[in-house]
């Protein structure tokens, strides 16, 4: 079925090809970039469109989009999107994709058009694409696919030679198809502006968080949902600090694990928001505890970072799947913490945690410019 699906999205765009290319395509399926759509927007040279295909997941954001005058097309895999996406996307000069795109790889890739991957994380301390070890296990059919998926974007975006190095080994591309531009999504971090919206935002719906000591725990998705099980005894480890004010942010799709956690909770000093973002509350942040999540990233260029911990208690399971990078050790700007009691050791310590090195490594291209330059490179050049 797969392979029907992909030869008919190849005739489709076959048909297409030769239509004129004038449109600049946005390919979203994270909503962590309306900034840089926007600039996108607002810098289109005479002539130009800007066309943002989202999933059902993103409707918020591309209802945003929409009231800004920019055009938004829902979609999905199925005969709606070989029919009626294709010959849209097939129309675009310059193609930006924040994830990986199966259909991508079926497409005829014109030497008109650009593709650029624009990813939805900063950095990576995961595995995925070949440096995922599940992929071994998947048929020689599907390899050919998401290769040919990796071969057709022209361009990363990326923010280190760290993370393109990253891109180098998980799609098997060529190292010079890495620009080091920064990730555009980081601008905001160094905006004041932006900084104290956030936090207006944040002390609107839990102003006992003003001047206190505030303690993030964030711990990434797994992606099958169901082996994110924390030991009981993390939310005393967590709360060690009796001054300090605890949120549990789990991804939406926890909600049980969460529900779970809020019974354990017993201290009014331990909150949940399912209303605020996680970027909105790390700009209130003293101490973020994390895992594997690419939040550890952006944390570290916010001026309110005191400290960061990364408390990997399933490390060795997380290690054979989907596995973690294989330097992780040798750049993590803090050791892994395994187990509750050095968990809370470190939380009543509070030292500050150095992110010099951290941040030249992965953060090197990220100054609050990266979206002028990411604008310069692909919109303001088009013809």
């Amino acid at each position: 079925m797969k392979v029907i699906y992909l030869f008919l999205i190849k005739i489709v765009s076959l048909l297409c090809l030769f239509r004129k290319k004038e449109n600049v395509i946005y390919i979203m399926s994270f909503d962590n970039n309306p900034g840089l759509i926007k600039s996108m927007a607002r810098n289109l040279p005479k002539g130009k469109k800007l066309i943002v295909f989202y999933q059902s997941d993103n409707e918020a954001v591309a209802t945003d989009l929409a009231a800004y005058g920019i055009k938004t097309i829902q979609f999905k895999d199925g005969i709606n999107l070989i029919f009626n996406v294709i010959p849209k996307i097939m129309t675009g000069q310059i193609i930006f994709c924040d994830n990986y795109f199966a259909f991508i790889g079926g497409i005829i890739h014109s030497s008109k058009t650009k593709i650029v991957q624009l990813w939805h994380a900063n950095g990576a301390i995961k595995k995925f694409g070949w440096e995922d070890p599940s992929t071994d296990e998947r048929s020689k059919s599907d390899k050919r696919r998401f290769q040919k998926v990796y071969n057709h974007f022209d361009d990363y975006v990326v923010a280190s030679k760290t993370m393109g190095q990253v891109f180098e080994k998980s799609y098997h591309v060529p190292f010079d198809r890495m620009k080091m531009l920064g990730y555009p999504r980081s601008d905001r971090l160094f905006k004041e502006k932006w900084r104290d919206i956030a936090k207006r935002r944040v002390y609107h719906f839990a102003p006992q968080l003003k001047d206190k000591r505030v303690i993030l725990y964030a711990p990434t998705y797994r992606n099958d949902g169901k082996s994110f099980n924390p030991p009981k005894k993390v939310i005393s480890a967590l709360t060690a600090d009796p001054n300090a004010i605890v949120i549990i942010k789990l991804h939406p799709l926890l909600n049980k694990i969460e529900q779970k956690m809020q019974r354990e909770a017993t201290s009014d000093n331990v909150l949940f928001f399912s209303q605020l973002s996680t970027t909105d509350l790390l700009v209130v942040t003293d101490t973020l505890v994390t895992d594997y999540s690419s939040i550890a990233f952006d944390y570290s260029l916010l001026p309110n970072a005191h400290s960061m911990l990364f408390y990997m208690f399933d490390i060795d399971q997380y290690k054979r799947h989907p596995g973690i990078q294989d330097d992780m050790i040798n750049w993590l700007p803090n050791k892994p913490i395994k187990n509750t009691d050095v968990l809370a050791s470190a939380i009543k310590e509070n030292a500050k945690t150095d992110f010099t090195n951290f941040n030249n490594i992965w953060n090197k291209y990220n100054d609050g410019f990266a979206t002028d330059r990411v604008i310069k490179k692909y919109i303001k050049s088009l013809k």
